[in-house]
């Protein structure tokens, strides 16, 4: 009997799965908290909780995860250089104080404009290497002609030995701004994705399993774990999209809006007859547009792990996730002792990072250059949790709290604080970890609010669930400002939003939320089994898919009839005639499926390769297309029986 393991690494929880390949049915599952800053810990654990007979007939591992999504939304991502070569200006800037503009880049046929500095790029690169982990690279119209950065990469590669990644590897399309933007996200990425992978390949080996190894993509497809490594970007949204995949396969529904709460985020996305909505314009994760395919969705930075504070009498959620309190009063024995003493901070000094239920924590992370004011804050925080009115008194003088934001995103300090985890431990409702230290909490913050510990608990539970039904409304009313559906919600009309679809959520504890949702609108809301890690079981069930897009053009127009140029990922290549560079580009692309494919573990019967050719000619054009794009898709499916 042959298995398959499901694992996907959120903001807190490791999710695992186990499925019998024969018939489809989950045989066993659990969770663990993910672990920082090392993963292995965690995966671990989750692995030590299911059945040992069952894991050592596994022979397919796929995951997913959110961290990278994660990385992004909290703005931690590790330090990247950017060189951007040829006439490149950005629409904005990039979030990154290391870039630098070069000479070179190519024309729309892929000849060179300039030449290429690349002296230049040398004393960069050797100036920024202690300061970065990586590298990205956007040359101008390199989809035409990627030799510029294909040539920097190397010399990059040669004289820092760090990650370099090109835009021409993450996108055929042109944009020359969306594709800088991706590199520099991959590019921040890969030191987190290989960390979680490396995680995964280290215990399956330890504990003797010999099993191949995907991915899941953020179009809900599966790749193999060498192109995960070396394009991340691409599992952004792998996290959701496992979700979306698992909640279909769990519910029995083909079509349906999914709300997948995870510990950072709520993400809503859809499917529909077994296929996801798709965004072709490019995924936008916090704020940044990528040349990436992936699912569309509607993201908010608000989970169950999401801060809860408040000023003014005003209550916030998130966007930042932090340690709950009932999890730190398990993981720190002094720790409910010190929030129980710690004083109330004065009314006037509350903000994000002062309050009376937050406090802070080495992460593990070793420092990279710090501030001055930073060393001193980050001397005084040790491995147990301190507040902020003993950071002071360690430090014996007052400080900005914006050292403490700087030390967040440089990974050094972990948060922990109220969460919506907590209140519902107050509420009863989950009672995972230890109630008293939820219970502290929602007294101190209540205290602030002029409520009980209970009133304060029901309002954060609301404030969730209005979070979710906000989110799910404006992902289906593509249009309809957000601000006109906020007013539906949040005034007592005697009608509300009526859904023609139905609403699977998943997540740990979401059942607590399915009443307060159904106050908000009326819809036919499920929870199935298994709820709790339906992403581990989508990084199973996905399908192996592959794009591969080429481009054909005449070399010049006015020679329409012969020397044609075929730009395919990573290449450019030339011949006599049209039909010789279209049996080429066909061949390439099928090439390229297949290799995918079979990184995947997928051939034969289980592949199916299609290809879709569109072409461009003016009225009257007797002569081959001016513009042909071939499009071959493949598409392969593990025999999984349900």
């Amino acid at each position: 009997m042959q298995y398959s393991l499901g694992i996907d690494a959120g903001g807190t929880y490791t999710d695992a799965v186990i499925i019998r390949d024969s018939d489809g049915i989950i045989v066993d599952s659990n969770k663990a908290l993910t672990t920082y800053p090392d993963l292995h810990p965690g995966i671990k654990n989750v692995l030590d909780s299911l059945n040992p007979d069952y894991l050592k007939n596994t022979k397919l591992v796929s995951v997913s995860t959110t961290l990278s999504t994660n990385t992004i939304l909290e703005g931690t991502g590790f330090p990247v250089a950017v060189i951007l070569i040829g006439d490149h200006p950005l629409e904005r800037e990039l979030l990154t104080e290391y870039v630098l503009y070069v000479t070179g880049g190519h024309d729309h046929n892929g000849e060179e404009k300039a030449s290429l500095n690349l002296e230049a790029i040398e004393k960069f690169s050797l100036n920024v290497k202690g300061r970065v982990l990586a590298f990205a690279i956007s040359s101008y119209f390199s989809t035409r002609n990627p030799e510029h950065e294909l040539k920097a990469k190397d010399r990059i590669l040669e004289l820092t030995g760090l990650p370099v990644v090109c835009g021409h590897e993450l996108s055929q399309e042109l944009g020359a701004y969306e594709r800088a933007v991706t590199a520099f996200l991959n590019a921040q990425l890969i030191p987190i994705t290989g960390q979680f992978v490396q995680s995964i390949i280290t215990d399956i080996k330890e504990r003797g399993i010999n099993a191949r190894l995907l991915m899941l993509k953020c179009d809900g497809s599966v790749v193999g774990i060498k192109d995960a490594l070396r394009k991340p970007i691409e599992t952004i949204f792998s996290g959701p999209a496992a979700s979306l995949i698992g909640a279909s396969y769990l519910s029995g529904l083909e079509t349906c809006a999914v709300i997948d709460v995870g510990g950072t985020s709520t993400d809503i996305s859809s499917i529909h007859i077994g296929v996801p909505d798709l965004n072709n314009e490019g995924a936008v994760v916090g704020g940044w547009k990528t040349r990436v395919r992936a699912i569309r969705m509607e993201t908010t930075a608000t989970g169950g792990d999401s801060h809860i504070w408040t000023v003014n009498r005003e209550l916030y959620l998130g966007p930042r996730r932090v340690i709950p309190l009932a999890v730190a009063a398990v993981k720190y024995p002094n720790f409910l002792n010190n929030l129980k003493r710690t004083p109330m901070p004065a009314r006037e000094n509350l903000c994000e990072n002062i309050q009376p239920t937050k406090f802070f924590a080495r992460s593990g992370y070793i420092a990279g250059e710090l501030s001055k004011a930073e060393a001193e804050v980050l001397k005084v925080i040790g491995e147990e949790p301190v507040s902020v009115f003993e950071i002071s008194a360690l430090t014996r003088k007052d400080f900005h709290p914006q050292t403490l934001d700087c030390l967040i995103k440089k990974r050094l300090v972990q948060v922990i604080g109220f969460t919506p985890t907590d209140a519902l431990h107050v509420l009863g409702e989950y009672t995972a970890w230890r109630e008293e230290a939820s219970r502290t909490g929602a007294e101190r913050l209540g205290r602030l609010m002029r409520m009980t510990p209970i009133e304060f608990c029901t309002a954060v539970k609301k404030k969730v669930a209005r979070n979710m039904a906000l989110h799910l409304l404006s992902y289906i009313l593509t249009g309809v400002p957000c601000e006109s559906i906020e007013k539906i919600l949040d005034v007592d009309y005697p009608a509300k939003f009526k859904l023609q679809l139905p609403v699977v959520l998943l997540g740990g504890p979401v059942r607590a939320h399915r009443k307060e949702l159904e106050e908000l609108i009326d819809a036919d809301i499920l929870v199935p089994e298994h709820a709790e890690v339906g992403n581990a079981v989508g990084a199973l069930v996905g399908k192996g898919i592959k794009r591969a897009e080429i481009l054909i053009r005449p070399e010049s127009l006015m020679s329409p009839d012969r020397d044609f140029l075929v730009f395919a990922p990573g290449s450019r290549l030339k011949f006599e005639t049209y039909s010789k560079a279209l049996e080429k580009a066909t061949e390439i692309g099928k090439k390229l499926v297949e290799d995918y494919m079979k990184e995947c573990g997928l051939s034969g019967n289980q592949v199916e390769i299609s290809s879709e050719k569109k072409t461009v000619s003016p009225d009257g054009w007797n002569h081959p297309p001016m513009e042909t794009n071939l499009l071959v898709v493949g598409v392969g499916m593990r025999e999984l029986h349900v």
